[in-house]
């Protein structure tokens, strides 16, 4: 009889999944986790974890035939039936181990779909969704073509950062020479894209055997560019639903998860919406949780904790059984974060019933709100955010990109 137990290699370079880890041992399955030397001392599950496993340095530093023999010489005492990364910089090192191995799960072709922009771009050109203009560095021709044929402002991005990290913004074709000039041979790490100015949003689900079983549509009340180049506080809420934003969101994000190939687990795309056409336009996505605690809101919102549903999808892939999702709410969450100038910020004077979560991390002020009522939650996330800018903010220096992915 085959054992039921089985063996999961999770994968963190960052302090984050300890739901995930919890709700995979619960199902009856041993958890390995392998993380960095920096982040021993962080408060992981350890008791839902069987062995915790540490590279030395952290994400970029990582040597991956050093990571592989590791893995390797794991799965000669035990079988190991999933390898699952928790973060967006452990994609393609669980799809270098599953290439390797010959493992089940997304292979290093698709994992590019949701790592690297460019992909990306490309992958949902060909599927006809819509995306700004954009131009891969490779070739002087294109670019400058690219300059003259597509008006400015425009965005170098790196090609595989996360989030808003490395963005510089471009306002002229001199401009824009100079930068890639100064990237030296980086540039083929970049590509450039037309900025278009309007509202992002965020639509957050999970998929079953290449369908969405689940998404939820959430509006940056400010982008996470804006924050990490200027600082400020972080602010999302879920939009109404059936509302017209919300149907062609989820819409558009059913054609960039099927064209990606995405089969299974959690996912995070970005969309903006054009302040000048009104058109929506795909911006990004990735197989992961969506960060800045997110997850809470989103359960704070609809009750499905993605993390723990996440778990259990990973559990019935490889027992062979059905996966449920559970009951789901539709009430409304929002979440205001910022960088605190003191370690354990006082945030008691926030104390209105529609608090739900207080965000726990250390130089960190942050608090999810839920109601049944939309307005509400806008309206205590305006009010937070200007006692939060008065009292507690502070602006961190935005490191610059030195290892690129």
């Amino acid at each position: 009889m085959e054992n039921p137990i089985k063996n999961f290699i999770c994968i963190s370079n960052y302090f984050k999944g300890n739901d995930f880890l919890i709700n995979l041992k619960k199902q009856g399955n041993k958890v390995y986790l392998i993380t960095s030397e920096k982040l021993r001392d962080k408060p992981w599950a350890f008791e839902y974890i069987d062995e915790i496993y540490f590279m030395p340095g952290q994400d970029v530093d990582w040597n991956l035939e050093e990571l592989l023999a590791g893995v390797a010489g794991l799965m000669r005492e035990r079988k190991i039936d999933g390898i699952v990364a928790l973060d967006d910089f452990d994609v393609e090192k669980a799809a270098y181990l599953r290439e390797n191995l010959r493992m089940p799960g997304m292979g290093q072709t698709t994992g590019r779909y949701f790592r690297d922009k460019l992909a990306m771009r490309m992958r949902a050109k060909d599927a006809n969704i819509p995306i700004p203009a954009f131009s891969p560095l490779f070739n002087d021709s294109e670019i400058n073509n690219f300059a003259d044929t597509v008006s400015p402002p425009w965005v170098l991005k790196p090609r595989s950062e996360a989030s808003a990290s490395g963005i510089m913004k471009v306002h002229s074709k001199d401009e824009l020479w100079e930068k890639i000039h100064g990237l030296g041979d980086n540039r083929i790490k970049y590509l450039v894209e037309q900025f278009k100015p309007g509202a992002v949003y965020h639509c957050d689900g999970l998929n079953w055997h290449g369908k969405t079983l689940f998404s939820i549509t959430s509006q940056y009340l400010a982008t996470p560019m804006e924050i990490s180049q200027g600082g400020g506080i972080f602010r999302s809420a879920n939009i109404p639903y059936d509302s017209d934003d919300d149907k062609e969101i989820k819409k558009q994000n059913e054609q960039v998860l099927k064209a990606f190939g995405m089969q299974h687990g959690a996912n995070h795309t970005e969309f903006i919406k054009c302040n000048e056409d009104g058109k929506i336009y795909f911006l990004e996505t990735a197989s992961r949780v969506g960060g800045a605690h997110l997850a809470e809101m989103v359960e704070a919102a609809c009750g499905i904790n993605l993390w723990a549903e996440w778990a259990k999808i990973e559990d019935a892939l490889v027992k062979g059984k059905e996966y449920k999702l559970p009951i789901i709410r539709n009430e409304y969450a929002g979440i205001v974060l910022t960088l605190s100038k003191f370690e354990h910020p006082d945030l008691s004077g926030f104390n209105d019933g529609e608090v739900c979560f207080r965000v726990p991390l250390e130089y960190h002020a942050g608090l999810v709100v839920k109601s049944d009522n939309h307005t509400r939650v806008r309206e205590l996330l305006d009010d937070y955010a200007e006692r939060l800018i008065r009292d507690f903010a502070t602006v961190a220096q935005q490191e610059a990109v030195k290892k690129l992915h």
